[in-house]
């Protein structure tokens, strides 16, 4: 049997309209016999609803249509005006006289683009007309729909709530819930909210589909309006005969449809397709995860990699900067000074691999992990070594007393020239000699001290490097046995869903194949009660 509970209503035709009569059936000289009713109730509930609501009375000759005017709405009228008996959806603004202007008693409803509330019209009889709003399923009531309700419930018309396009909304039943809370919050119980969608009546017309149309809720809000709108016996015997007609014609081509889907074995054929499709993803996609990790951790490596020695590139291009600018105090300090940087890039270092490890399990689909090593700073070696004298410094010395007394027989030469001061200029030349060489001897130390202190530096450095590139691969080790973890367990668990769903299928296969003989005989026998009828 096809399910054809759908969102639209909770049970008979004419539950939701204030002021509509229950939708009791009524004996009449063509009441259909019981056993046929029964089989109508089976297969197509919703004709079932139709006809009752044909044999009930109504209060009203026609339906007022408040709804937004948009493209839904239209769809929703042309959806039920496919239906039999046709309902006439009047619009209440037609008719308005321009020149009586704005009625106190009528306001505007600026929600809907409508003229709410006419009262009762003489031309159209003594019985107010039921009411049809209908909003938008994602959509909550608001003041101006109230008010709206508020005047029609005083003008005693029945009313009838729709909520059209529920099939776009995910939340929809929890806003229908809602809207429900705030009617029951003004004291309005009596009123339901019908789930439409004039989308979904379309798409199973067009896909012959009788089961989505019932979803749709279509149908059996025609049937609610239709119970509305009817006159009981006096509505006429041809117009009853007429929709009884096409009521079993419709339930006669639904147990058709099952009959021809039972027989060519299409369920079945279905269910062995999802089981092959499932049967080839039994292992629960571990291989392809497997192989994602391994990928993505050695993209990682090579990524960490580089950007581990563009760091240490730029470490040593800003300590020779700085060696240049280092007197020899700050020569002897700068061992801790390059300790404190490296230590400082061990936490850049720390902070990229955390990022290139949380993208990498991004890319494979799986949780990050969650415990990270974490190493100590790397240590930039011993102290550099004492720099040894050796014969360029006393070359130095050599040079530098030679130069400063040729530098200071030029200072004094003048002196020379007074007879009385040429032996005096000799201690003169003397102390500016070694003056200068004392100079050029401190200059030529500090720049071997410099020398050697960038030689040193550059030989730290690389040792940083290597200690961080280890860093970098223990982490990724730990997070590559981490995610193939997760990965194992994920498609794990996949793998026994897909084995019990194989389960699942194998046994709705057999009891297809087993319980087909029975529904068929059935829906001939529903069949042979309709024709018996």
């Amino acid at each position: 049997m096809r399910d054809s509970e759908g969102p639209a209503g909770r049970g008979r035709a004419g539950d939701g309209i204030a002021g509509a009569p229950p939708a009791d059936r009524v004996d009449d000289a063509g009441a259909l016999p019981s056993a046929v009713a029964a089989v109508i109730d089976r297969w197509n509930p919703q004709g079932a609803a139709l006809l009752r609501a044909m044999a009930s009375a109504g209060s009203g000759t026609s339906v007022d249509f408040y709804a937004p005017d948009d493209a839904n709405t239209t769809l929703l009228r042309t959806e039920l005006a496919r239906f039999e008996p046709h309902i006439d959806l009047s619009d209440p603004t037609r008719g308005a006289d321009p020149t009586r202007g704005a009625d106190p008693m009528r306001g505007a409803d600026p929600a809907l683009g409508i003229d709410p509330i006419r009262g009762v019209d003489p031309m159209r009889g003594t019985d107010p007309a039921a009411a049809l709003i209908v909003f938008d399923a994602g959509s909550v009531l608001g003041a101006d729909m109230f008010v709206l309700i508020d005047r029609l419930r005083t003008a005693n018309r029945p009313i009838l709530l729709a909520m059209n396009g529920f099939h776009a909304y995910q939340d929809w039943r929890t806003t229908r819930e809602r809207n429900l809370e705030l009617l029951a919050a003004r004291g309005i119980t009596d009123l339901d909210i019908v789930a439409v969608s004039a989308r979904m009546a379309a798409a199973a017309r067009a896909a012959d589909d009788s089961a989505l149309l019932d979803r749709s809720g279509v149908a059996g809000l025609h049937a609610t309006l239709a119970a509305a709108t009817a006159h009981g016996p006096v509505d006429g015997s041809q117009r009853r005969a007429a929709v009884r007609a096409r009521v079993l014609a419709d339930t006669r081509a639904r147990i058709d449809e099952q009959i021809t889907a039972l027989r060519s074995g299409t369920d079945t054929a279905r269910l062995r397709e999802e089981r092959i499709g499932l049967l080839a993803e039994r292992d629960g996609g571990r291989q392809t995860g497997l192989a994602a990790v391994r990928s993505q951790v050695q993209l990682a490596r090579v990524d960490l990699t580089t950007e581990v020695g563009s760091m240490v590139r730029a470490l040593h291009t800003r300590s020779r900067a700085e060696l240049d600018r280092c007197d020899r105090a700050e020569l002897r300090a700068y061992p801790q000074r390059l300790q404190q940087a490296a230590g400082e890039l061990s936490v850049s270092v720390d902070a990229v691999i955390d990022q290139r490890v949380i993208e990498a399990a991004r890319r494979i689909g799986t949780a990050a992990p969650t415990t990270v090593r974490r190493d100590p700073a790397p240590r930039v070696g011993p102290d550099p070594d004492k720099r040894h004298r050796g014969v360029e410094d006393h070359l130095m010395i050599a040079l530098g007393a030679s130069a400063g007394v040729g530098l200071g027989r030029l200072i004094v030469a003048p002196l020379s020239l007074v007879p009385t001061l040429d032996v005096a200029s000799v201690p003169v030349t003397l102390l500016l000699g070694a003056g200068a060489a004392a100079w050029v001897v401190r200059a030529r130390g500090q720049l071997a001290e410099r020398n050697h202190m960038a030689q040193w530096v550059s030989e730290a450095l690389v040792n940083i490097k290597a200690q961080l590139e280890q860093r970098v691969a223990g982490v990724l080790v730990d997070a590559e046995a981490e995610l193939a973890e997760h990965v194992v367990r994920e498609s794990t668990a996949r793998a026994v869903a897909v084995d019990q769903r194989v389960t699942e299928l194998d046994m709705l296969t057999r009891n297809l194949v087993a319980q087909r003989p029975a529904q068929l005989s059935a829906c001939e026998r529903d069949l042979a009660t309709l024709d018996q009828r």
